[in-house]
């Protein structure tokens, strides 16, 4: 008897745990998830073109030697700011000394000579005149008189311009810049050979030069934009440094190249930016990006809401049953952190976030509507 009650109260307590636990079980599946969710935005968006450029000084001066020698100082600092005509470099310049003195003794030697034959000419042409000497030895006196003066000037041109060598023995700044690193030192030996002994670059960084290349198409495109009424000055460059920060000055184009590069492809084109604070430096490399077109009324969506497989996007739209539907669409480009979306999505439809809760086709879900920034820069 006391067996039969044990087993109808086990039966009993299983009955209602199984219900207890059935009844959990419908209440958790009957949980719906919030979803973050943002509606789909309308916007005419900038269009920009976008190319990799690399900076240069406002002028790149190289510096070189003009005459053989040995560096006997340097006299600036490395990388520091110097002003037009102060001394960089001195050269060793007794040997040039020795050609100053000699070419002064040249025209010392020609100035004795041009006063003989000036006297020697002071004697015959009273002689000639009276006919005591013949106009040949007239003629004879002022050939050597003539001379001599050209001699002398030939001798003082010398002199001029061994003082000039001798001033090449002392370099200085032909720019107010920044010097770079000097490629010798002192004791180094140095020779004069344009474009073969660089041995310094100094630089004018008040503004800054930026050349990129653009493809024929580009450059075709840009045309036909000429042609509607966009003409060159209209163009605001925009430059984007290394650490993805846009920079506060916008640049202006300087110049385009005359030639397609035939093995590229590519046009050389140049940009000025102004450089008030110093920053920029010759040799960075950096984005440059102007406005080229306007998508009129965009979809927008946040890069967030796209879920991308290889070439398929997709994104997760929420319909008017508050159910969960993919959507494959068709992306075009990228403005700030949002996609244009070109067909798929219409403005103001509902799209979840991708990663924020678990998004299964079909599901009921609790939307909830974030706010997010439909309006930044496009960036390509």
């Amino acid at each position: 008897m006391l067996l039969r009650n044990i087993e109808k109260l086990t039966f009993l307590c299983l009955g209602v745990i199984v219900f207890v636990g059935c009844g959990e079980k419908k209440k958790a599946m009957s949980v719906v998830p919030d979803v973050n969710v943002v509606a789909a935005a309308k916007r005419d968006i900038p269009v920009y073109s976008e190319f990799v450029g690399q900076t240069y000084g406002q002028s790149d001066i190289e510096i070189q030697p003009r005459v053989d020698g040995w560096i006997t100082s340097l006299h600036f600092k490395e990388g520091a700011l110097v002003k037009t005509g102060q001394l960089l470099y001195t050269i060793d310049d007794v040997e040039l000394q020795n050609r100053v003195n000699s070419a002064a003794a040249h025209v010392t030697e020609a100035q004795v000579l041009v006063e003989k034959a000036k006297a020697d000419l002071d004697r015959v042409e009273p002689l000639a005149a009276m006919n005591a000497l013949s106009k040949r030895d007239l003629d004879a006196a002022v050939a050597a008189y003539k001379a001599q003066l050209g001699s002398l000037a030939s001798a003082e041109a010398m002199y001029e311009n061994a003082k000039v060598e001798m001033g090449y023995a002392k370099i200085t700044s032909p720019i107010d810049g920044i010097i770079g690193v000097s490629k010798v030192q002192v004791g180094d030996y140095v020779s004069k050979g344009i474009g073969r002994n660089v041995i310094n670059t100094i630089s004018a960084i008040g503004a800054i030069r930026v050349r990129f290349s653009i493809t024929e198409n580009d450059y075709l495109r840009f045309k036909k934009k000429a042609a509607e009424g966009m003409t060159v000055d209209q163009i605001e460059l925009e430059m984007i440094l290394g650490d993805g920060t846009v920079y506060p000055e916008k640049g202006k184009v300087d110049f385009a190249d005359r030639t397609i590069d035939p093995l590229t492809g590519s046009m050389l084109v140049q940009g000025i930016f102004q450089n008030t604070d110093r920053v920029l430096r010759p040799g960075q490399y950096v984005k440059v990006r102007f406005i080229s077109d306007m998508a009129k009324d965009a979809i927008l969506v946040p890069q967030q809401a796209i879920n991308q497989l290889q070439s398929i996007y997709r994104v997760f739209v929420i319909n008017d049953s508050s159910m969960i539907v993919p959507r494959t669409v068709k992306v075009g480009v990228r403005s700030g952190s949002n996609w244009v979306i070109s067909e798929g999505v219409k403005e103001g439809e509902k799209v979840a976030m991708v990663g924020n809760a678990i998004l299964k086709p079909g599901i009921p879900v609790k939307p909830v509507i974030m706010p997010w920034n439909y309006d930044s820069t496009l960036v390509k």
